[in-house]
C-alpha cells in the first residue's frame, strides 16, 4: 500500500513536471491568423502571447474599421491557440498521470 503510494505520488511529480515542460515548449509554438483579405496579420505563441501585428496602411485610415478587424483576426488566433494549448497540457498531463482506479 504505502509503495503504491510513493509510485503513485513519484507520477505525480512526473506529470507536473512534463505539465510544466509543455508549457515552456509552448512558448516556442507560433500561430498565425490573418483577416480574410489579408489586411492584417497577427502572431502570438500557443501560450497566447501577441509576437506581432501587421497591418495595412489601407487600414490605418479607418480607425473604425482597424477595431474590428483587430477584434475579429486576435479572437480567431485566441480561439487557435488556446486549442492548441489545451490539447499540448491535457496530453502531457494524462501521459504522467497514475493509474488510480475510478479517475
Amino acid at each position: 500500500m504505502f509503495g503504491d503510494m510513493m509510485g503513485m505520488m513519484a507520477k505525480l511529480q512526473e506529470a507536473k513536471k512534463k505539465v510544466e515542460e509543455t508549457k515552456k515548449r509552448l512558448d516556442t509554438v507560433l500561430v498565425d491568423e490573418e483577416s480574410n483579405d489579408k489586411k492584417l496579420k497577427i502572431t502570438l505563441t500557443a501560450n497566447r502571447t501577441i509576437k506581432s501585428i501587421a497591418i495595412d496602411d489601407e487600414l490605418l485610415e479607418d480607425k473604425e474599421q482597424l477595431e474590428d478587424y483587430l477584434i475579429l483576426t486576435l479572437n480567431k488566433a485566441i480561439e487557435k491557440a488556446s486549442a492548441i494549448n489545451e490539447a499540448e497540457l491535457a496530453a502531457a498531463a494524462k501521459d504522467g498521470m497514475p493509474n488510480i482506479p475510478g479517475l
